[in-house]
């Protein structure tokens, strides 16, 4: 929401204090000649700053014409660029809110409109550094072209010592200095922008869930083998002989009854008969042989 609020207005404030800049400074010049002494010269300079087109009359002291010189340099690729960025991301923050507004059904179904505002933010928080630090150091450049101690260095009169040059206004950079502030603004804004729209993608949920279902999944598995290798080794064999698994069960709780058994009775007394359930074949064989018989002879 914070994207939507701000980003057009610092979006308009970047282009708006760069595209409207209009600059003025002024010199004079004082030649040893009274009568064409106390010249004021006039510059002017803007924007797209094509300072090598600015042109200004200064007098020639030796005699009464006049000669034109240009300022140096031409800086006007990156104020347009950084113009132009700041147009398009008025436009684009615009457009993202009607369609937050207005259209969020249409803007979440199929996972499209998230991918695609992905890819946008990410393209201008690219181009918004590129033309950010290009255009601060353009500035710099345009500022020393500017400079008066530079524009009297052009002027051919004031090379001689006789005469005497002097600055007497320089050009206000707030102003510019402002829409440099204010493209970093944007940076700050739309590379922050990227973790938002990257959380409404289906990229961010599906990170979140894959990796916790399939450690849950492993760790039932391997909980199902534990009980399963333990369950094997503890329980009798009743494949072979049934009946005896029961009789053994039955007997050591009988027998764990009598010995901790607070109201224990007599094994001698009670005793306890279970029907036979096993209703498989009969074993060939009884499992335990039976004692031999001794008999005494007390005579």
């Amino acid at each position: 929401m914070c994207m939507v609020i701000f980003a057009p207005i610092f979006a308009i404030c970047a282009f708006a204090t760069c595209g409207g800049y209009s600059g003025h400074l002024q010199v004079k010049v004082d030649c040893a000649d009274p009568r064409l002494s106390n010249r004021s010269i006039n510059i002017e300079f803007g924007y797209p700053f094509r300072l090598h087109q600015v042109h200004f009359r200064v007098p020639l002291c030796e005699t009464k014409r006049d000669e034109i010189l240009f300022l140096d340099g031409d800086f006007s690729f990156v104020p347009q660029f950084f113009v132009s960025v700041g147009v398009f991301a008025f436009l684009y923050s615009l457009l993202a809110t009607v369609v937050y507004v207005f259209y969020q059904n249409k803007y979440l179904r199929n996972n499209r409109g998230p991918t695609v505002d992905f890819f946008v933010t990410v393209l201008f928080s690219s181009v918004w550094i590129v033309s950010s630090c290009s255009w601060a150091k353009t500035l710099h450049g345009i500022k020393e072209a500017t400079d008066p101690t530079s524009v009297l260095l052009l002027i051919s009169a004031c090379k001689a010592p006789e005469n005497k040059c002097a600055a007497t206004l320089e050009p206000l950079w707030s102003r510019l200095n402002a829409s440099v502030v204010f493209g970093f603004i944007n940076v700050i804004l739309w590379v922050g922008n990227i973790w938002f729209v990257f959380k409404e993608t289906g990229w961010y949920k599906t990170g979140q869930r894959y990796p916790t279902r399939s450690s849950s999944r492993k760790r039932s598995g391997d909980m199902r083998q534990r009980l399963y290798t333990e369950s094997s080794f503890d329980l009798p064999d009743e494949s072979v002989h049934p009946g005896l698994a029961r009789q053994d069960s039955f007997n050591e709780a009988a027998f764990g009854r009598q010995a901790y058994g607070p109201g224990s009775l007599n094994r001698s007394q009670v005793s306890f008969s279970l029907p036979q359930t096993y209703l498989g074949p009969t074993p060939a064989q009884n499992l335990t042989p039976p004692r031999p018989m001794i008999f005494v002879n007390e005579a």
